[in-house]
């Protein structure tokens, strides 16, 4: 075996010069039906070429010419010596002559005694002795030719061999053999060829798996896997032809699907045993004999295995009584095994110690890929360098794709690359995509569907919502995406994202569309706007459409009938993004009652059809649209999960949705006109978001139901909200509470103050909010709890009626006991606040405080908020002191936390500040303790500061002048 991991290397043949790859020297009565005819089946099987004289060819007193090139032309010699090996002037002169080779080449010269002592070769004692005395009788032989073959012995006897008196012939052998191979070197030449573009990283990491070298002390299994068409074969391949020289027994089936499906699993069984014991007229009469005759003759083997294409279970399973694992078992030690496929779960389901997973070339790799292809050399030609890009943007890595558009655009002009860049977008080439389509027959029914859907719709979707879609179309998600991704047909990455090549779904679209091409209505899915447009416009029958999604920018939709959609009986989910104004026409008689999703922004009717019955429906979002009222009666929604009616400007009336038991989100946002929401809109007790922004002629909420988990609500911008029910206290869960802008909002229940989940709030421009002595008298947590959410709320009035004595009061929206502990963030910005309660510097949470816009004069002590990041005091015109801030901040170990604007002390517009110096100095060495923490944690700062003054304070000494 090879040394290290390294061994996988760019391969040539180093006997490429040569006829042979050994040429063996051997006295023929004293081996050649032992010793030598061993190592002649050994060298024969690892596929080494050597010189076998024919018993003919040795006659007479010279060598034979067919001996001198035999001998001239080889790469290694072999030199068996026996005890008559002298004996024979014959074998000396062959000797004479391989040494005349040996001496001025870089060629190798090995000797082997056998059945000898190695010093009575070189001293010419004994049965030597003898022999050399018998030729000096002779009068045949000159003296110089004598002294010639004395030297010559002597000299080869001397080098580095084996000696086989001590060891078993069998080890013997293998020990030769391998050191030829590792004289020889790889029998394949490797030239430098198209596909082994980008090759070296793939080698680089499949070292590492296999544990190619000395290392490897079992037997490995490994897996490479990957999309149709990406370079799996030419990776096994090319590994293959670089480290089978490495191995006594080696064995390629390149497509085993192919060979099983021709003979089953007794031809795959065979095909393996021939080739692994280099014998192509092996003779298996059943998988039974295979399965012994594998354990006998494979038994300790140091074997290389790669079975290519490998599409069922079944496949593998070569060997009787269920021994999957025959091959693991009875290899020697070093052995590798790789299986290709393109189904992951094959490979776990096989035992593979790893998965090798190939990845789409490169940019640059896909470029020089391209221009071997396509221009026969490794750049661009001028002229086609923007068509190029255009072309390879189609292709996005996936070899085969490169090698099929790069090879049909050779010698090609540049009109004819144009025509071939538009024919593309409507055509891809069909050698690629009966590749790819081979993975999509061998999926089940409901996994086509899985696949077709995600192809045409939800390609880079985050796959949670990939998954509810699924699962209401009936498709059992869970086992269905594993089943895609194991397959190379979809991947899922490490942020939860659906990613498909586009390749792919090119693939499943021309599915879609082959059993009637120029029938859109006839097909199941329609997603391009010219095929919705026909459909609408010959206004056919389309009962077999059920998904739409369209959200491609088209002109072509100007004007619209709509009357078709009445027909799409099978319709689950609608996607219609509207992107320009559109002139509808026609009528919408109904629904498809099988709608489960449900989406079209600028919806143009004011209401929906009566005849739907909404009862299937997750889904329901009409962004911008002119919808005055859903419905007038009451519709069972038990399904119902999100409602969004945002920037419905003409939305007058909510139905009631107290049957929406598993409603999560309603967004009603920018819906100018609603005065109520109804008291239906608050029962569902999964109900966690609420968003009533900019509600503007919303009066009044409806109480809150006591088993609600809402965890965010948002009324930022509800003008004419002046006050909040005291029901709010039971939102136990309320995470978030907007407030901001509400102008009008004059009173807040003192139930609020029991909010302990409670970690945004955000009060800013509340600017009539004002606090009465009788929640500025609270002041511990025990007279909190025992508040009575129905009790009398917090009223406001303007400072204005108020008399200078309670202005310590007024504006306090907090007592000084410790509340809302979980509150990270707090917003009290524009408040006309006079007063800030000590509380504040007791949440413990608090991790950005912004009380900019308002008029006290002093702060409490802020030195215990461990938390704090970012304190905001700008247009603080009445503050005169900036209070202690923290000495030690407990930074989280997360980069996101430091949000550009969110981080650091802005204070300025403080025109009554005093002693600005220290206000600056405590600043700024507040900023260096935060950079410095963000620098040594995340290398880089995302912080800012803005201090009074015109100076930076004398301590900071780096100082840099900016351009």
């Amino acid at each position: 075996m090879a040394s290290t991991s390294n061994a996988i290397i760019q391969c040539t043949s180093s006997s490429s010069s040569f006829e042979y790859d050994v040429f063996v020297s051997f006295r023929g009565e004293d081996t050649r039906n032992s010793f030598t005819a061993f190592l002649f089946e050994a060298l024969k099987k690892q596929g080494i070429e050597a010189f076998k004289d024919d018993k003919d060819i040795r006659k007479g007193e010279s060598i034979a010419p067919e001996l001198i090139r035999a001998i001239e032309g080889s790469h290694v010699f072999l030199v068996v010596f026996s005890k008559d090996y002298a004996s024979s002037t014959w074998c000396l002169r062959e000797l004479a002559h391989i040494w005349n080779c040996f001496q001025p080449s870089t060629r190798h010269l090995l000797p082997i005694f056998y059945d000898v002592d190695p010093s009575q070769v070189r001293k010419l004692s004994g049965d030597y002795e003898k022999a050399f005395a018998q030729h000096q009788q002779s009068s045949r032989f000159q003296e110089k030719e004598i002294t010639t073959w004395r030297e010559v012995l002597e000299r080869v006897a001397s080098l580095s061999g084996w000696d086989t008196r001590n060891e078993r012939q069998p080890a013997v052998i293998d020990k030769i053999v391998q050191q030829i191979k590792s004289i020889v070197g790889c029998k394949f030449s490797i030239p430098a060829s198209d596909n082994l573009v980008g090759m070296e990283s793939h080698f680089a990491t499949l070292s590492e798996l296999i544990c190619l070298g000395p290392v490897n002390d079992d037997v490995r299994v490994v897996g490479i896997t990957g999309m149709g068409g990406i370079g799996k074969s030419a990776l096994g391949q090319a590994l293959y032809e670089r480290i089978s020289h490495q191995f006594n027994s080696c064995c390629y089936i390149d497509d085993v699907s192919k060979l099983y499906k021709r003979e089953g699993r007794l031809g795959v069984q065979k095909e393996l045993l021939s080739q692994s014991l280099n014998e192509r007229n092996l003779e298996i009469r059943n998988v039974s004999d295979g399965t012994h005759l594998a354990w006998k003759r494979l038994h300790n083997a140091e074997a290389l295995i790669v079975l290519d294409n490998v599409d069922q279970d079944k496949q593998l399973d070569m060997f009787t009584g269920g021994r999957n694992d025959l091959l693991r078992k009875c290899l020697g030690r070093g052995s590798i095994i790789i299986i290709i496929s393109r189904d992951q779960q094959i490979l776990k389901a096989y035992g593979v110690d790893d998965i090798y997973q190939v990845k789409l070339l490169n940019d640059n790799d896909a470029l020089r890929l391209f221009c071997k292809k396509a221009f026969k050399n490794n750049y661009t030609m001028s002229d086609f360098e923007k068509l190029t890009s255009d072309l390879l943007s189609h292709c996005q890595g996936l070899p085969l794709a490169i090698e099929v558009l790069g090879s049909s655009l050779f010698d090609k002009d540049v009109f004819h690359w144009r025509s071939a860049l538009v024919s593309l977008k409507e055509n891809k080439s069909k050698s690629i995509m009966d590749v790819l389509r081979i993975s999509f027959d061998q999926l089940e029914d409901t996994h086509k569907e899985i696949f077709l859907d995600i192809a045409c719709f939800f390609n880079d979707e985050y796959v949670e919502h990939v998954k509810e879609v699924l699962d209401f179309r009936g498709f059992n998600p869970e086992y269905g995406l594993q089943v895609l991704v194991d397959k190379s047909l979809i991947t899922i990455d490490d942020d939860d994202f659906i990613g498909m090549h586009d390749l792919l779904c090119d693939l499943s679209k021309s599915i879609v569309r082959e059993k009637s091409p120029r029938k859109p209505w006839k097909w199941s899915r329609l997603w391009d706007v010219k095929d919705f447009h026909k459909v609408m416009s010959d206004n056919k029958v389309a009962e077999n459409v059920e998904v739409i999604i369209l959200e491609e920018k088209s002109d072509i939709l100007r004007t619209m009938r709509f009357d078709a959609l009445s027909t799409m009986s099978s319709l689950k989910l609608f996607y219609f993004t509207n992107w320009i104004k559109i002139n509808f026409s026609g009528t919408l008689a109904k629904f498809s009652n099988e709608l489960g999703y449900f989406y079209w922004e600028k919806y143009p009717f004011e209401c929906l059809p009566p005849s739907f019955e909404p009862n299937k429906l997750v889904e329901l979002i009409l962004l911008k649209s002119n919808i005055k009222q859903l419905w007038e009666d009451i519709k069972p929604l038990p399904n119902l999960r999100r409602l969004d009616l945002s920037d419905s400007k003409n939305l007058i009336k909510m139905p009631y949705i107290g049957d929406a038991l598993y409603l999560e989100s309603l967004d009603l946002e920018g819906c100018i006109q609603l005065e109520e929401i109804g008291l239906s809109i608050v029962l569902s007790p999964k109900l966690t978001s609420l968003n009533l922004r900019n509600c503007k002629s919303l009066i009044k909420l409806p109480p809150f139901g006591e088993d609600l988990i809402l965890e965010e609500l948002v009324l930022e911008g509800c003008q004419k909200l002046r006050h909040i029910d005291p029901s709010i206290g039971l939102l136990k869960k309320l995470r978030r509470l907007n407030l901001k802008n509400c102008k009008n909002l004059v009173s807040l229940p003192n139930s609020i103050l029991g909010l302990n989940s409670l970690e945004d709030l955000n009060l800013s421009g509340c600017s009539k909010l004002y606090n009465t002595e009788l929640l500025y008298e609270l002041r511990d947590a025990e007279q909190l709890k025992k508040i009575d959410i129905d009790g009398a709320p917090i009223h406001f009035q303007s400072t204005s009626s108020y008399s200078r004595q309670h202005q310590k009061s007024v504006s306090c929206l907090m007592p000084s006991s410790p509340i809302f502990p979980c509150m990270s963030k707090l917003d009290l910005s524009f408040c006309n606040l006079v007063e800030i309660p000590d509380a504040i510097g007791i949440m413990s949470c608090l991790e950005r405080l912004d009380l900019s816009g308002n008029n006290f004069a002093t702060l409490p002590n802020l030195k215990k908020l461990s938390k704090l990041v970012c304190l905001k005091l700008q247009h603080c015109k009445q503050l005169k002191s900036l209070p202690e801030l923290p000495s030690r901040i407990d930074f989280p170990d997360d980069e996101s936390y430091f949000e550009i604007g969110q981080t650091g002390l802005y204070m300025f517009n403080c025109p009554e500040l005093v002693d600005r110096e220290r206000c600056t100095d405590m600043a700024f060495s507040w900023m260096m303790q935060n950079l410095q923490y963000q620098v040594e944690l995340f290398d880089c700062y995302k912080y800012g500061t803005v201090s009074p003054g015109s100076e930076i304070p004398r301590w900071f000494n780096n100082e840099h002048e900016g351009k």
